[in-house]
């Protein structure tokens, strides 16, 4: 499991005062208002930035770090990663996980027969939908709800599961 968890990508610059929109890849954008601070990753470092002020616009998040006070402190951040540690993460209800904690999860079946692989997370309106690179070489879509998902075991990285009729054909 990864120490570090995406919650943002920097999109853009916004305005002169060194100010950059996010586009939050987390579930609770205004989990922004708690952050202190955050880690942007370069590519070639990861940089601890303390957060000055955080204002809402449409469907972005907009950040302003301190020590940086004009768009050429920031504009090379563009398209840039920002992180939290785990320790700074959102508090999980019971039957809640991270989406990076479920990639690479092995799936089995009431069998016990391994089925395959969860590969990606889709967010939908009503459930995520698990994507499952199957051992036959298929893709399954699996939704995560209680009549599919029979128990998750993070320490085993395993999670078994109920395949509806139908899903398969």
């Amino acid at each position: 499991m990864d120490d570090l968890l995406q919650v943002g990508v920097i999109t853009t610059t916004h305005g002169v005062r060194g100010e950059v929109k996010v586009f939050p890849t987390t579930d609770d954008p205004r989990r922004f208002k708690r952050l202190k601070e955050t880690i942007l990753d370069t590519g070639k470092e990861q940089i601890v930035l303390e957060i000055e002020s955080v204002k809402f616009f449409k469907n972005l998040v907009i950040l302003k770090f301190k020590g940086y006070d004009n768009m050429d402190d920031v504009i090379k951040f563009k398209q840039k990663s920002l992180y939290v540690t785990r320790k700074n993460a959102v508090r999980l209800s019971k039957d809640e996980y991270f989406i990076a904690d479920l990639i690479d999860l092995t799936v089995i079946n009431e069998e016990e027969q391994e089925i395959g692989v969860i590969t990606d997370v889709l967010s939908t309106g009503a459930n995520d939908v698990y994507v499952i690179n199957m051992t036959d070489g298929r893709e399954l879509l699996l939704p995560a709800i209680k009549d599919c998902i029979l128990q998750v075991d993070m320490e085993n990285r395993k999670m078994k599961v109920h395949v509806l009729e139908g899903l398969l054909d």
